[in-house]
């Protein structure tokens, strides 16, 4: 049973929480209208934010393929591990501002094309019935318009000689024609009319442009710009870009994957240019000495009259072919040695090592791709840098070191070659001994052909380097391949359903937070529920409405007002109060009291009077608060006449004399409070109090006696021991909570007895059973909008 109960209690009590936000549903209806009208206009007015993005895979480079730009390095053993950096560095190639920043400057983008329809200026791109060309610009003019706002032209196109061009801030106008050079101030430019343009039918677009400097343009974006790494195991980039025009996003990430691939190219025609200038340095050469060979060998044999050497000799150089083969190589080896250290100690840091010449040894091959890779990133970086920047001299740090370790294993390459061709000579001492019959005219003549043959074969094999190297440069195969191309996915911001439900969610928030917030910072009585669980001990006979200063604050004859009714209902429940005491033959007297000034007694005083006087019964009001008396304000001719305290002080004085009837109601006289006198609790002791209450028992039905505040003085107290029921009037919204402990103790230790509330200036809102079901008796039915505004 008590399980049951406790459940039917707290449903009770979470209806109740409920009802406390219902009741204020015109708030509610208010707030979330204007906060979803705010979000309608700002969806309505704010510019949508697109994603763009493209898929690009960044090849890797092979530097043993025929077709690289690199791979004659490879063959000449200055190259190894030339290939593509690190994806890492490639991503932030593609975020770099040098980059982004070449794309602006190719797609004019610091020119920026509006289009005004009524109240809002959007962006347009590509549907433009005009085009701007800055054929001169002064930057330091720009910026100085651009901090004041001045870099703003409108269009006009109704001068039929050109178009009027007016600046947005300054009022200022320009005339142009199309085709011809106009000043705006900070640059000359030339306006073109746009044959593509597909025309509106709305005339009252308002046409205008900005130009910005291009470094705002590029911090705007690079913001904006997003390149990452789709997958941790491959070379595969998605670089995308969020703007408010989609074309024009999807413009800027396919020109940057261009100017991408405009540099990643020169940086390999670099390499292969460096090689070409080194192999026609070294042909010159190695042709010169060719020729000088050739002649020797032709004087030779004119001067010898010699014809076939080589029959002659061919039984005893059958065994020398081998060494000549092995001496060849390893003359070649030394030769391009020494040419690689003569180019060594020539070249700078920013020089590339020729590379691809065909040097044995993979050691001395790797350092030199190294050392090319670090003189290409060094040359890379000081595009945009000074010598003195920190990276650029690492860099330097770097290549001096590797160029020292390359110029260790030449020379060790070199010692080593020393060696062979010391066991090639002992070799040939063997074999010369065998031919030692030969005459020295075939060993001259030998010599002589041995070293056409060592020119020629090194002269051959810097051609075929050559053509190779040729090709490569005519091969501009772009290291970012493309996978798609840059497409718009769609609109991400602004966000139109969350907008709108966070609308509708903040209406629904805000007036629950400041309901919520008043009814916790509230420390006053507000309605019945609140005075019965802070009062339980005491109970409540009536509650009396707020009025409005416009209505009348007294009840008058045949009142059906809400205030005329709540005092009945009042007076019906005190009759159950009043069960015990209702058959005495002697008048009936009631005391109203408060616990401090301004809660309403006389108010509730007067009202309740003349509802009994309406009914017929014979009622006094005696204006019993001796020292803040309030009845006189309801007659004002009383205000001047005699009274309690004078009854009291004089006795000589009759009652009947003092007693005065009413302009509002024949049945209802007044019995004012008189001179204020100096000692009104002494005057309250007064045997003639209880006198003058007996003598107006026997005269009157019932007595209303109208007493001071019972918290700030003892004045009632003491009149409280005549009183048949005790009134206590509580007023709404300024009654403060803990003063209703005051009543109780009250009650308790006996000051008080025959104790009930009557809750005094409650608003519509809060007004007993006939607010909350839409009933009141003798009540005008309202229309919408006055209970709308009785709400508030």
């Amino acid at each position: 049973m008590n399980s049951e109960y406790q459940i039917s209690e707290e449903e009770f009590n979470l209806r109740e929480e409920i009802y406390k936000y219902l009741k204020y549903w015109p708030w509610f209806i208010v707030s979330v209208f204007i906060t979803l009208l705010t979000a309608f206009v700002f969806l309505k007015f704010s510019n949508s934010v697109y994603r763009s993005s493209a898929t690009i895979i960044i090849k890797d480079e092979d530097t043993k393929s025929p077709g690289s730009g690199i791979s004659s390095f490879a063959d000449l053993g200055f190259i190894d591990g030339l290939q593509t950096s690190s994806i890492e560095n490639e991503i932030g190639l593609l975020e770099s501002k040098r980059m982004l920043t070449k794309t602006i400057e190719s797609l004019d983008l610091n020119i920026e094309y509006y289009a005004k329809n009524l109240f809002v200026a959007r962006e347009i791109y590509d549907n433009v019935p005009f085009r701007v060309s800055i054929l001169q610009l002064n930057k330091v003019k720009l910026y100085d318009f651009v901090r004041n706002e001045r870099n703003n032209f409108i269009i006009d196109f109704k001068n039929e000689n050109g178009v009027n061009i007016t600046n947005a801030k300054s009022g200022e106008k320009f005339k142009l024609k199309y085709g011809e050079p106009g000043n705006i101030g900070f640059a000359d430019i030339v306006l073109r009319e746009n044959k593509d343009f597909l025309i509106n039918g709305n005339n009252e677009i308002e046409y205008s442009f900005v130009i910005n400097p291009i470094s705002s343009i590029v911090s705007r974006y690079s913001s904006r710009l997003e390149v990452m790494l789709v997958d941790d195991n491959s070379t595969l980039i998605e670089i995308s870009l969020k703007d408010e025009v989609p074309n024009k996003a999807e413009d800027i990430i396919d020109q940057l994957i261009i100017e991408y691939n405009k540099e990643a190219i020169i940086d390999k025609n670099l390499v292969a240019s460096n090689t070409a200038e080194f192999i026609d340095e070294r042909l010159k050469i190695i042709n010169f000495e060719l020729d000088s060979v050739e002649s020797d060998k032709e004087a030779f044999k004119e001067n010898r009259k010699l014809t076939d050497i080589q029959a002659e000799s061919e039984l005893f150089l059958e065994n020398a072919s081998e060494y000549k083969k092995k001496r060849q190589e390893v003359l070649t080896q030394v030769q391009l040695v020494n040419a690689m250290l003569n180019y060594l100690e020539d070249g700078s840091n920013s020089d590339l090592l020729p590379a691809n010449l065909g040097l044995e040894g993979d050691g001395v091959n790797k350092q030199v791709t190294n050392y090319n890779q670090l003189v290409l990133e060094r040359n890379r970086i000081l595009e945009a840098s000074t010598l003195k920047n920190p990276t650029i001299l690492k860099l330097d740090q770097q290549i001096d070191q590797m160029r020292s370790v390359i110029v260790k294993s030449l020379n060790r390459l070199s010692a080593n070659l020393d060696i062979s061709m010391k066991e090639l000579d002992n070799e040939a001492k063997i074999i010369q001994s065998r031919i030692s019959s030969v005459p020295s005219i075939e060993r001259q003549y030998r010599g002589i052909d041995r070293q056409q043959q060592i020119k020629e074969a090194l002269y051959l094999f810097l051609l075929q380097k050559r053509e190779e190297n040729s090709l490569s440069l005519a091969v501009t195969a772009p290291k970012a391949k493309i996978v798609d191309h840059a497409y718009t996915s769609g609109q991400i911001a602004p966000r139109s359903k969350v907008i709108l439900f966070g609308g509708l969610l903040v209406g629904l928030i805000i007036p629950f937070g400041i309901i919520y917030g008043k009814n916790i910072l509230n420390n006053k009585i507000k309605n019945r529920d609140e005075l019965e669980k802070k009062a339980k001990q005491i109970s409540i006979v009536g509650e009396i409405p707020k009025i409005d200063k416009k209505q009348s604050h007294l009840i008058t004859e045949a009142d059906r007002s809400v205030l005329a009714e709540s005092f009945r209902i009042a007076i019906t429940n005190m009759q159950y109060l009043l069960i015990n005491k209702t058959d005495k033959q002697k008048g009936i007297k009631m005391l109203v009291t408060s616990t401090v000034k301004g809660e309403g007694k006389t108010f509730t005083s007067i009202n309740l009077a003349l509802t009994l006087a309406n009914m017929g019964k014979k009622v006094i009001v005696v204006g019993a608060d001796l020292r803040n008396p309030q009845l006189q304000r309801y007659d004002v001719g009383s205000r001047k006449q005699l009274g309690v305290s004078d009854y009291l002080i004089n006795e000589d004085l009759k009652l009947n004399e003092l007693i005065e009837q009413t302009k509002y109601n024949k049945n209802l006289d007044f019995l004012t409070s008189g001179s204020i006198p100096p000692n009104p609790s002494e005057l309250l002791r007064h045997r003639r109090l209880g006198e003058m209450l007996n003598m107006l028992e026997e005269q009157y039905d019932y007595i209303i006696l109208d007493t001071a505040p019972c918290m700030l003085v003892a004045d009632t107290f003491l009149i409280s021991q005549y009183a048949d029921l005790t009134l206590y009037v509580v007023r709404a919204s300024y009654t403060e909570k803990a003063l209703l402990q005051f009543p109780i103790d009250s009650k308790k230790a006996g000051k008080l007895h025959d104790v009930s509330f009557v809750l005094n200036d409650v608003d519509f809102a809060n007004f007993g059973y006939g607010n909350k079901y839409g009933y009141a008796y003798g009540a005008d039915k309202k229309s919408f909008w006055e209970k709308f505004r009785e709400r508030f």
